[in-house]
């Protein structure tokens, strides 16, 4: 595959105002794309687009939007088009988790997650897949976890959204093959960002040390460098060490290992 040219790039990013999502943000200015950046909180947006502008040179658009409503992919192909943008690349970052035994979560809590999580990804996957089809130079990258690759007791919804990322990006990943658009799930495990906040517990972390978004980041344009990138990719040693053992131990052990951890972290 040719490599990406970020300079003729316009990579639309959402969950863009802090975390995973600023710092893809960060790094992609710095090779010369222009950006959407997509978020609930309009005054970070701001405030970033102005610095990556100033230090890169960069042209960046801000559009405020609460992805847990409906329709949030033809909504948003609708405002970049208002403002006659030709979106090339997409990295659907937004996200968050919610902590605790199933039958004790908020069910309004859980359904804007899972509109988050999940219809808004592939609502915006599939309201801007032709373009970038059509473009063939950019990059759609999806952000999973290693939450996908195991059932996660007080985490059983996420861990379960993820595992649809997941399969769903590399679905995608064979669908475009051979069309110049680089498809890439990126499963990063416990980042130091406002997750944790959000869902209200450190414990969500498993125990496990963090990284930080600049090496997640890192990670996933390393990949997407590759002459021919995999569909997807685990951001640190441990955590591809983490999958590959939960890969060859009964799913019994690994339910329990999960359950020993969440009630050590409890």
């Amino acid at each position: 595959m040719t490599p990406v040219d970020y300079r003729v790039q316009t990579t639309l990013i959402t969950g863009a105002s802090s975390g995973i999502g600023a710092e893809f943000a960060r790094r992609l200015a710095a090779r010369g794309s222009d950006l959407v950046l997509v978020a609930r909180r309009e005054d970070r947006l701001r405030e970033l687009a102005t610095k990556l502008t100033d230090t890169h040179g960069v042209s960046v658009a801000v559009i405020a939007q609460d992805l847990s409503l409906p329709d949030a992919g033809p909504t948003l192909a609708a405002a970049t088009a208002a403002r006659g943008l030709a979106v090339t690349g997409v990295i659907n970052n937004a996200g968050f988790g919610c902590y605790g035994p199933f039958h004790t979560e908020d069910p309004a809590r859980l359904a804007s997650m899972i509109n988050v999580n999940l219809a808004a990804l592939v609502g915006i996957s599939r309201a801007f897949i032709a373009p970038l089809r059509a473009a063939g130079t950019g990059v759609l990258v999806n952000v999973a976890s290693v939450a996908g690759y195991l059932p996660l007791p007080s985490m059983a919804v996420y861990a379960a959204a993820k595992a649809f990322v997941l399969h769903f990006t590399e679905a995608l990943w064979q669908e475009s093959r051979g069309t110049g658009l680089r498809v890439l799930a990126l499963s990063p495990g416990a980042t130091s960002t406002e997750f944790f906040d959000v869902v209200g517990t450190d414990a969500a972390d498993g125990g496990q040390p963090r990284q930080t978004p600049a090496e997640v980041v890192a990670r996933a344009l390393r990949t997407l460098d590759r002459r021919n990138p995999p569909p997807s990719v685990i951001s640190g040693r441990r955590n591809r060490l983490t999958v590959a053992a939960s890969r060859r131990a009964p799913r019994r052990v690994v339910l329990a290992v999960g359950a020993a951890i969440a009630a050590r972290n409890a």
